[in-house]
This record gives structure tokens, sequence and C-alpha cells, in this order.
């Protein structure tokens, strides 16, 4: 299969080289602490465009792990190649069961129908 997508997800260390990381004030509770510094996280990976972030603590340090496990963790769904679809078929046992079947609701279907007057 020639088409196949033979790029891997970069390892952490190849990571950071390869993102760029914009620090900016959390919102939300954790008082003044968390509303004068700028603690929270994004990092975007740069060949691919896909961004994360991270403001769920109060360390600048801890939200950078924080978002390059989440940034990793997306980059190999992003990389995942899912195997092609093999079609199947009906083995014979079965498709006998199902024209039987078939062949059965028929009859009952044209018992329902009216008697035909002119094939007395």
């Amino acid at each position: 299969m020639g088409d196949e997508n033979t790029e891997q997800a970069p390892s952490l260390d190849q990571l950071e080289q390869e993102v760029e990381i914009t620090t900016y004030q959390a919102s939300g509770p954790g008082g003044q602490h968390r509303n004068r510094t700028y603690s929270a996280v994004r990092m975007t990976h740069r060949p691919t465009g896909i961004a994360v972030t991270a403001s769920d603590s109060r360390s600048q340090l801890r939200n950078r792990k924080i978002a390059l496990k989440r940034l990793h963790d997306r980059l190999v769904d992003h990389f995942k190649v899912e195997a092609p679809r093999v079609p199947t078929r009906r083995n014979a046992g079965t498709r006998q069961r199902e024209r039987t079947e078939r062949d059965r609701l028929s009859a009952q279907k044209r018992l329902r129908q009216r008697p035909d007057p002119d094939q007395d």
C-alpha cells in the first residue's frame, strides 16, 4: 500500500524543539495570585498547527508539562493510521437462510391479496 502515512508523532524531546510557547494570564478561581501571574501556557506545534492550552495549575512550569503531554497525545492521534476495512462475505448457510426467509414472506404476502375473479 503505497499511500500510507509514514510520519510518526515526534518524541517529547523533539516536540520541545518544534513548539511555540505562549504564556498568558489564566482566568477563573484562584484569587490574586492567579490573576497577577502569567501561568497559563499555550503550545502550538509549528509543522501541523495543532495548539493546546493548560491553565490547570498556578505554576507555569507544571502547566508547561501538562500542555506538552496534551500536545503529544494529540499528535499521536493525528499521525495514527487507520487499518483499511476488509469487506466480508456471508457464508453459504446464511445466504440460504435469508433466501428461504424472503420466500416465506413473499408467499405470506401473496396470500393477503384479493382473489382475481378472472382466474376461476
